[in-house]
């Protein structure tokens, strides 16, 4: 991998098949996204860790979100730490308030579904 490359964190990650965050991690990487994943539990996704905590992470393009907004807030500063392009609300997971937060930073808050940007051709 390209190490100038920038990578989505796919924030809610999870080796339970069937989630949406879990088939959004293998869809990004059929697409050639590289990929960092940070959920609440250890584990791993085709080879790609799953981390836990806040773990630094550089040239993040992209976050997509599979938190629940009720478990969003201890995740908002280190979500704006990481300095990405934009942050994807997918269904579910929509926060008006910290959307409002993210765009105060110059952060663009998208309400959509990564997997359908991803097969439709708009991620």
């Amino acid at each position: 991998m390209n190490m100038d490359e920038r990578k989505t964190v796919v924030m809610g990650a999870t080796e339970k098949p069937g989630r949406y965050a879990n088939l959004a991690a293998h869809s990004l990487l059929r697409h050639g996204h590289a990929i960092e994943l940070v959920g609440l539990k250890a584990g791993q996704i085709e080879g790609n860790p799953i981390r836990t905590g806040q773990p630094a992470i550089s040239n993040v393009d992209t976050v997509t979100m599979y938190v629940g907004p009720q478990n969003q807030p201890p995740l908002y500063e280190y979500i704006k730490s990481l300095k990405p392009r934009r942050v994807i609300f997918n269904p579910g997971a929509e926060n008006p308030a910290f959307q409002e937060q993210l765009q105060a930073e110059g952060i663009e808050p998208i309400e959509a579904c990564t997997l359908v940007m991803l097969s439709v051709g708009t991620y």
